[in-house]
């Protein structure tokens, strides 16, 4: 699915959402590697489920077409530096909801970009009768749990012990969902 690019300004950033296209493909494979290993809030290590250029546009171009899903990323200074994808099923049980992820490189925090891609995507959820939007984040994200919180999202359940860290502890999965009515 497309949305009409969005602009911001937040603390001095100029920065657009705007849902991705195939020639976003090469630099989403590069920032999505990078982001990886910037911080253990994500589901991968550095490198582990590598998306290269071709597996990119494949994505880009299913969820464009698929009015379900929605792939957005955010660009600031003429570079991608955040992307989101909402995924919706096939399967009719499920097809009301879709799952949310998010990520977003470290030089950009504390710019709203991740808040600004959600609530890109709630409103993209709302306009096209997605009941419900899904996540999942790391018990110690407390910035992004609040943040999750803030927008109307609860938290449905812990999976214990999901994660295994650098510190080889094991932690938490929060589930968390919001439902519109």
């Amino acid at each position: 699915m497309i949305i009409d690019k969005q602009e911001f300004y937040i603390n001095g950033l100029s920065y657009n959402v705007r849902s991705a296209i195939v020639n976003d493909a090469k630099e989403l494979s590069k920032v999505r590697l990078q982001i990886d290993g910037e911080t253990e809030n994500l589901d991968r290590e550095q490198g582990e489920g590598f998306i290269d250029v071709t597996g990119f546009e494949q994505l880009i171009k299913n969820d464009t077409e698929n009015t379900r899903n929605l792939f957005l990323v955010a660009e600031a200074q003429d570079k991608i530096v955040g992307f989101s994808r909402c995924e919706g099923n096939t399967l009719k049980r499920f097809a009301h909801k879709v799952e949310f992820g998010v990520c977003v490189l470290k030089d950009y925090w504390g710019y709203s970009i991740g808040k600004n891609l959600l609530k890109e995507s709630i409103a993209w959820a709302d306009s096209n009768d997605i009941k419900k939007i899904t996540l999942n984040v790391l018990e110690t994200n407390d910035k992004a749990i609040k943040l999750y919180e803030m927008l109307g999202f609860e938290i449905e359940g812990v999976l214990k012990k999901d994660k295994v860290l650098s510190d080889g502890k094991y932690y938490n999965t929060i589930v968390m969902g919001k439902f519109n009515d």
